[in-house]
């Protein structure tokens, strides 16, 4: 007995800080479970949940959001509940969002995507994110000590998607306070309202002025963007798929960008090699991605019963994709527990997923974390964590979000020599 079996995922507060051993114990008694409480079947083998992301054909996006916490809307009957769950979809949380919908409107809205993600426009955002950094660096560079969640990771991750969406510069500063990505200083309205609201709001009139007056500008090329079969989608289709890259985008990237900045902070050593051999560290960060994936959990519907691992799956079933417990799958990556830049199958971690709901987002958050952390290290020396907010090195406390959906600091309080 692991002292595991009666703990729940969902709710418990022990697996917040620490949900690694929680995940060895599942993947010891069978990679492919039902877990006792809500009865999500917890997947934290890689083979495993790799053929359960490329199967769009048996397992739904419907649910991905929510899993086990929001009940059906319909009574699963048979083998194949592909027809209920198309007839009661509108049913489903977040169901007009890109990351719920199944083909083939999903394959005709992540098209939009693709002409969004273009090599040219992702050289521009690279140009504007590495004037950014220097920016948000500039913010609290002479202080010699940072939150770097809030002060840094938090807005960077936010203004890198609105000038990709093509947000306007003036606008900039209002996306920050309204998407908490910065406290409202004296002069800025204390917003309390719905941050999806508001993107849809705002969205929805650049979109609308730049269909009436077409520019030369990103948003221009946004509101004229076709589906592939020729046809103009409705302004609210277009502005969901931009509300979806900052709800999904700035989150996860931030948290990345904390983990990986609390792993050089704890080891000098890797701090000193990235500090000396930049071209290390893309490496780096495909590591803190396997080691700390910014993604808790991620649910899948079984349209049709089926079997996964040797286990039975019945139609109906909540899948529950575990990627922090997938990428330490000691069957795919040797001793997982250790951080190891050198790993020659590194890239091969499902921190975005696999299918075709990998994350469209990938080669940017990829970016976001080379550029910081070239910048941080040019500009930061000897960085290390806060003793005066996180204890000494044998007694270390952080706070991480208390969700099951995200992985990630709530803060992270770090000191350094600034050097200009």
């Amino acid at each position: 007995m692991s002292g595991f079996e009666e703990v729940d995922f969902f709710t418990d507060e022990s697996l917040v800080a620490d949900p690694y051993p929680y995940y060895e114990s599942l993947r010891a008694r069978c990679p492919v479970q039902a877990e006792p409480h809500h009865g999500a079947i917890a997947v934290t083998g890689y083979d495993e949940a790799t053929e359960i992301y490329r199967d769009s054909a048996t397992f739904s996006n419907a649910n991905c959001v929510v899993g086990p916490m929001v009940e059906l809307p319909f009574e699963p009957q048979g083998d194949d509940i592909g027809d209920l769950i198309e007839r009661h979809r509108d049913q489903f949380p977040m169901y007009e969002h890109l990351v719920t919908f199944d083909p083939p409107q999903h394959t005709l809205h992540r098209e939009l995507l693709k002409k969004l993600f273009t090599p040219r426009r992702l050289k521009e955002n690279e140009e504007f994110m590495w004037r950014l950094a220097d920016r948000q660096i500039d913010e609290f560079l002479a202080q010699g000590k940072v939150e770097i969640m809030s002060e840094y990771a938090q807005p960077f991750a936010l203004l890198v998607i609105a000038d990709l969406l093509g947000v306007p510069e003036e606008d900039h500063q209002t996306f920050r306070t309204r998407l908490g990505a910065q406290r409202p200083g004296p002069l800025d309205e204390e917003f309390t309202g719905n941050p999806l609201e508001f993107l849809e709001e705002r969205f929805s009139a650049y979109i609308e002025d730049r269909r009436r007056e077409p520019g030369q500008d990103v948003l221009t090329s946004l509101a004229n963007a076709r589906f592939s079969d020729g046809s103009l989608p409705e302004v609210i289709d277009v502005v969901r798929i931009a509300t979806f890259l900052f709800a999904a985008g700035q989150d996860t990237t931030a948290r990345l960008l904390t983990s990986a900045l609390q792993i050089l902070a704890e080891r000098p050593d890797l701090q000193r090699t990235l500090r000396e051999e930049r071209d290390q560290i893309p490496a780096f960060v495909e590591e803190t991605l396997r080691m700390e994936s910014p993604v808790k959990s991620d649910f899948r519907l079984a349209r049709k019963t089926t079997t996964i691992g040797g286990v039975e799956i019945p139609a109906g079933s909540t899948v529950m994709l575990l990627p922090g417990a997938v990428n330490r799958d000691p069957a795919r990556f040797e001793c997982p527990a250790e951080f190891r830049m050198n790993r020659g199958n590194v890239r091969e971690h499902l921190a975005f997923a696999r299918g075709n709901h990998s994350c469209p987002g990938a080669p940017l958050a990829r970016v976001e974390a080379r550029v910081s952390l070239e910048r941080l290290l040019d500009r930061l020396g000897d960085i290390t964590i806060s003793e005066a907010e996180h204890g000494t090195p044998d007694a270390r406390r952080f706070t991480y979000e208390p969700t099951y959906i995200l992985r990630g600091h709530k803060a992270l309080h770090l000191e350094y020599t600034p050097l200009g």
